[in-house]
């Protein structure tokens, strides 16, 4: 398993494509949160990063798309994969791999951003006038989208030879998980099962760990999200095989 999560790891390093994905994330998430005058920290007064953690999760339905579309489309295009399950390894191990390879690329991804908090600290009157819980539950809630959207990007791959389509579906499930669930719950007929239908959407866990509390029934959420999709990644990919 570890020789395929290397593999999997340094392919990517190894080329441009990662180092422009994670370098126009960085870029954007810097406009937006210094120079855009609706969402500019400068403009808002007030030492926090709240609204730096509320636009994440929409560059992250980019980001992750993008670094996890060529997880097995690029396999099964080039025919490697054949290769790759004729190895003593199990297809949950390959899996396993792909996932946590992809995760710490969201994760090269997010530790650059460390330099926000730093900023906003020094920025504060008096320095270091920052609610850190905040920050780190914020951060954690992150990874634990991250490493949701990271589920749902691998199931993507699996189901095509073709990494845009693999972006496109992903990045659609992505939207759908995050918003789908707050925007249906506001329709007339379904209203009354508002609190019901949320709990459902990652938004309403994502919110929840940001506040900077660590509740059980949200991590329990997360962890059971990822799994569903990989398992889901592992059905496709063993009726394939």
């Amino acid at each position: 398993m570890y020789a395929v999560f290397k593999r999997e790891l340094f392919s990517f390093l190894s080329s441009m494509v990662a180092y422009i994905t994670i370098g126009i994330f960085l870029l954007v998430s810097s406009l937006l949160l210094w120079f855009f005058p609706d969402t500019s920290l400068l403009d808002y007064g007030y030492a926090e990063l709240g609204g730096f953690f509320s636009l994440v999760p929409y560059l992250f339905m980019f980001l992750i798309p993008a670094i996890t579309m060529r997880s097995f489309a690029e396999e099964r295009r080039e025919g490697t994969y054949e290769l790759l399950i004729t190895k003593p390894i199990t297809l949950w191990q390959i899996i396993m791999a792909k996932y946590f390879a992809s995760l710490v690329l969201v994760l090269f991804a997010l530790i650059p951003t460390l330099v926000y908090y730093y900023s906003i600290s020094e920025l504060g009157f008096p320095k270091g006038n920052i609610d850190s819980g905040a920050v780190i539950g914020s951060y954690i809630g992150l990874f634990l989208l991250g490493s949701a959207f990271t589920s749902i990007g691998i199931f993507a791959s699996s189901l095509t030879k073709n990494q845009v389509i693999a972006f496109v579906i992903c990045a659609s499930l992505c939207a759908f998980a995050f918003l789908g669930f707050d925007y249906t719950s506001q329709i007339i007929a379904l209203q009354k099962f508002e609190t019901t239908i949320t709990a459902f959407g990652i938004n309403e866990h994502y919110i929840s760990i940001s506040r900077g509390v660590l509740d059980t029934r949200d991590l329990i959420y997360f962890i059971s999200f990822s799994a569903l999709f990989l398992l889901f990644t592992k059905l496709i990919m063993g009726g394939k095989k």
